[in-house]
């Protein structure tokens, strides 16, 4: 019969083979549980998981009988995830240390035991398993909002992003995302792979931006030994090794020419060769392809072909700024907090209201990424358990003094309004024209001539 105890009771389950430890251990722990059981070895201690859902085990590691307190890690790690445990030796070394974290451990201590700091960590244990707890009742509320994958927002745009995802997920149309830097291009890429039919593929992710000219076509293609200096072996590109999955080109705006042909080619025939060989090898991967800049204005520019951005373009998704979702800041903050006090074994931490406050009324340039950095330095530099505004980085704090408005003509003073309306609206929409054209209820043709009038690009 499964022990059921009060939600906030702690349980700690004591296992070593010397009676006096385990007594000793329990008295020490007393006053921070609120049921200490023991047990001799493995097996009783298996017994007594299979009764008891207890939040934190101590183990020796060496047990009696055919299995020690390594394989009770393990053990533990399969059947009770959110159980910590505590590993104690007196033979402790290095390789046995890592063996035990490897296995699933939450930390490791060498006797004597110090009964001070088998407390200190038995509430690092305890703080760790409640924060393990609250993340996972707020991906189940991520879940319940519609939330997909890492992406999080209960926002009226994010939803409609969410759906587009839903819809084109198990297609192999070829998607273009759209968004400023930091605004999670990869993670939507990501999303629609997962949610797809060839989610068991593989996923590949190049970034075009970071490769030199002269390795792309290798890259993209692979190559045959022999084919250039250097080319040692046969190398597969990422259209083979994304064969039945996804291939995700971020930046794709950076490609130079002559590889924007090659990309065409593709696109166009299904199949490719390798640098240096002659079999033609079919496509098999559905192509996903970001951006953060204007296709449309590099097209007007020259530098983009534009029957290759109408090959990337059947379906366009284009993702908000932070600055145009501010609601979701307090859930990405709250989310973030909880992730990064579980990855660097911080304690629960908390914003104030004012620091909150702060926050939301950032600009967040950087977007997403810049607010998950923010939020893991302040995690791993703050000591106390509640971050107030005077903690938080001067760039968000600080307030710039504005200049006093320019003084014209209401002709004059409504043409500059409406520059900065468009161009704010272009950017929340990653220069995407026809969904900025929507937002500002205005058609893509009086949104070109606009822009062409106040220079916007």
């Amino acid at each position: 019969m499964f022990r059921v105890q009060p939600t906030d009771s702690v349980q700690i389950l004591i296992v070593d083979d010397e009676p006096h430890i385990r007594s000793g251990l329990a008295k020490g722990l007393a006053k921070v549980a609120d049921v200490i059981d023991t047990a001799n070895d493995v097996n009783e201690a298996l017994d007594k998981l299979d009764t008891t859902q207890y939040q934190v085990v101590i183990a020796d590691i060496r047990l009696p009988g055919d299995r020690d307190g390594l394989d009770l890690v393990s053990l533990i790690k399969k059947r009770s995830p959110e159980t910590n445990t505590l590993v104690i030796t007196a033979h402790g070394t290095v390789e046995t240390a890592v063996d035990a974290m490897r296995r699933g451990a939450f930390d490791f201590i060498t006797k004597p035991v110090d009964l001070n700091l088998i407390r200190q960590q038995v509430d690092r244990a305890l703080d760790h398993g409640r924060l393990q707890s609250e993340n996972k009742t707020l991906r189940n509320q991520l879940a319940d909002a519609g939330a997909i994958s890492e992406i999080i927002g209960t926002c009226t745009i994010m939803q409609e992003l969410f759906q587009q995802i839903r819809q084109v997920a198990d297609t192999d149309a070829t998607v273009l995302i759209q968004g400023e830097s930091g605004t999670g291009k990869e993670l939507v890429a990501r999303a629609l792979h997962d949610l797809s039919s060839r989610s068991r593929g593989a996923f590949i992710a190049v970034n075009l931006g970071a490769l030199p000219e002269s390795l792309l076509e290798s890259e993209l293609f692979g190559h045959e030994k022999g084919s250039f200096t250097g080319a040692s072996r046969r190398k597969p590109g990422c259209f083979e090794q994304a064969r039945g999955g996804t291939l995700f080109l971020d930046e794709i705006t950076e490609i130079p020419a002559k590889s924007q042909v090659d990309l065409l080619r593709v696109l166009e025939t299904g199949s490719f060769q390798r640098i240096g060989g002659e079999e033609l090898l079919v496509s098999d991967a559905r192509l996903v392809s970001a951006t953060n800049k204007d296709p449309l204005a590099l097209i007007e520019d020259g530098a983009f072909r534009e029957d290759l951005y109408y090959r990337l373009n059947i379906v366009p998704l284009v993702i908000p700024a932070l600055r145009n979702r501010r609601d979701d800041i307090p859930l990405l903050v709250e989310h973030f907090v909880q992730h990064f006090c579980l990855r660097h074994h911080r304690p629960a931490k908390q914003f104030t209201d004012r620091a909150m406050e702060l926050m939301v009324a950032a600009n967040w340039p950087g977007n997403v990424r810049q607010l998950r950095n923010v939020v893991e330095r302040l995690v791993v530099t703050h000591v106390g358990d509640c971050i107030d505004e005077d903690n938080l980085p001067s760039e968000l704090t600080s307030t710039k003094t504005q200049p006093p408005p320019a003084i014209g003509t209401l002709a004059e003073v409504t043409e500059a309004a409406e520059k900065e309306a468009i161009q704010a609206a272009l950017a929340s929409c990653g220069f995407h024209r026809e969904q900025t054209a929507k937002i500002l209820g205005v058609s893509v043709r009086t949104l070109h001539y606009k822009m062409s009038r106040y220079g916007l690009h």
